[in-house]
């Protein structure tokens, strides 16, 4: 899937691996301005030198707030604003995936810091530089596990909650705001950590036979931050195989 984003401004945190620099390579493909935000900047500005001209790495911590707030006013100053803004940076590991009770609240803190409040100061930060903007769009990256429990799970079924609260909070401003669940996607991560026993698991509770595959996800970024979802906003858009479907 292809969408023309030329002159477009998009910010995509952890954008420097994983689905983050997918998307960001997508939309830079597309002709869209694309900023890169990662923890790392070493990997942010590698990423942005595979891509190209038109991507650029930058470095910070979502939780930070008077960095991402900078951050924005920087990119806004240089474009005039923002267009596109995918929430995607997130904790994700065995140990964010146990059950609160098992986590401590130290972890249980971290965990919804960077991958609920993150959303939060990302959005609320980077609106007023959205407001008025021509197909202004804020893509949050959920997850299946949302329907499921555990430490993450509940944290990605808050940014559910939080996608409809700013598709309503944000409408009078022309921002729509949407959301991706995953399912069991097989990229490279996945396939190292993932013993076949679990999943092969996962996979018999799908409805379809064939992999989750990356490109799925940004094709589904590319559907939600185009023209034709110009009319959708407050979803959750879950590309599961029908996993999710299942629960």
């Amino acid at each position: 899937m292809s969408t023309n984003y030329a002159g477009k401004v998009a910010v995509v945190t952890g954008g420097g691996r994983g689905f983050g620099k997918a998307f960001s390579q997508a939309l830079a493909d597309g002709g869209a301005s694309v900023y890169l935000v990662d923890l790392d900047s070493e990997v942010a500005e590698a990423a942005a030198a595979q891509i190209g001209a038109n991507a650029f790495g930058i470095a910070a911590d979502v939780t930070d707030e008077a960095r991402m707030q900078a951050v924005c006013e920087e990119i806004a100053q240089a474009h005039g604003g923002i267009d596109i803004l995918i929430n995607n940076a997130g904790l994700h590991s065995h140990e964010y995936s146990r059950p609160l009770a098992e986590m401590g609240l130290q972890k249980v803190r971290r965990l919804f810091d960077v991958n609920v409040m993150g959303t939060v100061a990302c959005t609320l930060i980077a609106a007023p530089y959205m407001a008025g903007r021509d197909g202004a769009s804020v893509v949050n990256i959920a997850s299946a596990a949302a329907f499921s429990g555990g430490g993450y799970g509940t944290s990605k079924l808050a940014v559910i909650g939080l996608t409809m609260t700013f598709a309503r909070e944000l409408a009078a401003d022309g921002i729509r705001v949407n959301a991706i669940a995953p399912g069991v996607i097989l990229t490279d991560t996945i396939r190292s950590e993932m013993d076949p026993g679990t999943l092969g698991r996962i996979k018999s509770m799908q409805f379809l036979s064939q992999d989750g595959e990356e490109q799925d996800i940004v094709d589904a970024m590319l559907f939600l931050t185009g023209p034709t979802a110009k009319f959708i906003t407050g979803e959750t858009l879950r590309v599961t195989g029908g996993f999710a479907a299942g629960i």
